[in-house]
Parts: C-alpha cells; structure tokens; sequence
C-alpha cells in the first residue's frame, strides 16, 4: 500500500487548518487516513505547527512519501534531518549520541531564529501602532487650526453684527 504524509484539510471557508496525516494514497484528500501526526496553521504569524517528529521520522523510514507542503513541514520541524541522521547511524557513519547532539543543536539554532522573527513581528506592529498614532495626531492638529480661523471668523462676524446693532 503506498502510503503519503499530506495535508487533510480542516477549518471553516477562508480560514483553512491542517492536519499532517499518514494516509493511503489512493484516499481522498479528507478521507481515511493511518495516523494523524500533527497540525498546521497557516492563519498566525509565523505559522502554527505541532508534529510528532518520531512517528513522522518511523513513517519515512517505511518509505511514506510526503508532498511537497508537507515536505516543507517536516523539513521545517527537523523530522527530514532526524530521518538522514538516523540513515547514518544505520550506516555506521555517526553514533546515536552524535546524532541526537547534531539533532539538538539544530534545534536550538531553529528555535533561535524562529523566536527573532517573532520578536521582529511585534516590534513592526508597535512600529506600526505608534506611526498610526503620530498620524492620527497630525489630522487632528490639522482639523483644529482648519476650524480655529473659523471661529475667529465668526466670532468677528457676531463682533460685527452686535456693533451695528448697536449703533
């Protein structure tokens, strides 16, 4: 049976959410599927992903063929390099206790960038929020010397007005 790793799509219209399954690839795309080996959503910044790395990696290394997104996916997550470890261990190349500190410092460096990009997001939307602000403040200097003239205006109007009645 070949079996893929893909996405099984979830969600309601516009918002969509995957799940990252094991499934025959003669199912359909929301159909049946072997194992559900986490989620992803698209919808955050950056994305939302949770996998099972060690079931994704046993699913490899019994010849499942992910697609590309999900090749992407378990490439982003370290399941792909855990499983060309593990083809190395097999092979006499590493030993298990360099692969798992190669794996690990892989990780480490991920979650590094992964948290400054983060970090850059808010920034740029606290960026953002006090440009608005400035702006807003500008407007509204704006419309108070627009309408300042006029009411000087009509205050001399009214001066006027009142003069002549006067007389």
């Amino acid at each position: 049976m070949p079996v893929k790793i893909r996405l099984q799509r979830h969600g309601k219209k516009g918002k969509p959410f995957y799940w990252v399954v094991a499934a025959d690839s003669r199912s359909k795309r929301d159909g049946r599927f072997l194992e559900k080996l986490g989620t992803y959503n698209p919808n955050t910044n950056p994305a939302t992903i949770n996998l099972d790395v060690d079931s994704a990696v046993q699913w490899l290394q019994n010849g499942a063929q992910p697609t590309d997104t999900a090749r992407a996916i378990l490439s982003y997550k370290g399941a792909l390099l855990k499983n060309h470890l593990a083809g190395g261990v097999r092979k006499g190349a590493l030993t298990e206790e360099q692969a798992e500190a190669k794996f690990t410092a892989w990780l480490e460096e991920k979650a590094g960038k992964v948290s400054s990009k983060s970090e850059g997001l808010e920034k740029a939307k606290e960026e953002a929020k006090k440009q608005a602000l400035e702006a807003e403040k500008a407007v509204n200097e704006a419309r108070i010397a627009a309408k300042t003239p006029e009411v000087a205006d009509t205050e001399e109007v009214a001066e006027e007005a009142g003069a002549d009645s006067e007389e």
